[in-house]
């Protein structure tokens, strides 16, 4: 680990959420993996972001999983994902880790509905009410609502976000928010981008794949933002047929397999999500195995 200026700073691991054979969360379990990610050089973790099969979970099992967190592993190392349907649910969310003890948060535009710049305006503003950092989240591909660099520079010249995950692939877009909004922190929402993002300027990775391979994910990290590409490209190199599955729609299922393979607890989803067409656990597995054989971590 190192010392993060901000609480959003590094690694931080949009966790999956161990389920039993039941589908019920194992909290347990949950909580060591939290402290296992941080032991092993994650700074952080991201509890109920798509990852964490969210909007699968009773309102009682979100504030449980992120209490564990924070239990697990500090507060400040733990930065919630609040996305809901409306402001009003997303503001109560954040108020949730904000009494938690969580230092910031993580928040989606309005998700079920295809909401123009003013109401994506209104929606950030209502949630920064709760009074803790608010990380934009820019999904387009699943919320069809694009947080274009423009309108992330107006949230943050109205003091609505601190950063940004950007998680459409399109590496151009980390020059024009640069240009735009130079304060505004960059996090790499993609695995499969991290190398482009990290020399564009990153400051964080809000990270999939450490979930099974930390070590070696927390290494490619720190090698790409110090700009270290003859320790950064053979790691990316070794890694990418893992990490392109996080941009694919069945990466949960993707991530927690390679979980078990790497002897965590991963375990299934709930649906909607099914379990992967065996072509697709074929290649996961033979993914995973070559990584876990050439000994990535």
């Amino acid at each position: 680990m190192t010392t993060r200026v901000k609480p959003w700073h590094g690694v931080m691991v949009a966790t999956a959420l161990p389920l039993g054979d039941d589908l019920s969360a194992d909290l347990d379990a949950y909580a060591e993996h939290c402290r296992w990610l941080v032991a092993s050089g994650c700074d952080g973790v991201v509890p109920n972001g798509s990852l964490g099969e969210y909007q699968t979970l009773t309102a009682e099992e979100r504030a449980r999983v992120v209490e564990t967190a924070v239990e697990a592993v500090g507060g400040d190392r733990v930065m919630p994902g609040i996305a809901a349907y409306g402001a009003a649910e997303a503001r109560r969310w954040a108020e949730q880790a904000r009494d938690a003890g969580c230092q910031a948060v993580m928040l989606l535009p309005p998700n079920a509905y295809r909401a123009d710049e003013q109401a994506v305006v209104e929606h950030y503003r209502e949630v920064a009410k709760a009074g803790v950092p608010v990380v934009a989240y820019n999904n387009p591909l699943d919320t069809k609502v694009d947080l274009t660099p423009a309108l992330l520079a107006r949230l943050h010249g109205e003091g609505l976000i601190v950063a940004v995950k950007e998680f459409t692939g399109d590496v151009r877009r980390a020059y024009e928010i640069a240009e735009l909004a130079p304060d505004l922190d960059l996090l790499i929402g993609s695995d499969d981008v991290l190398l482009e993002l990290a020399l564009a300027g990153a400051v964080g990775w809000v990270a999939g794949y450490p979930n099974a391979l930390p070590t070696s994910s927390v290494a490619l990290y720190r090698a790409a933002v110090a700009g270290d590409l003859e320790t950064a490209l053979p790691l990316y190199r070794a890694l990418h047929p893992l990490l392109r599955w996080d941009s694919k729609t069945v990466f949960v299922q993707a991530i927690k397999l390679s979980m078990d393979l790497a002897g965590r607890k991963g375990g299934p989803c709930r649906p909607p999500r099914l379990p992967l067409a065996p072509e697709q656990e074929a290649a996961v597995r033979a993914a995973t195995e070559k990584a876990l054989a050439e000994g990535l971590r």
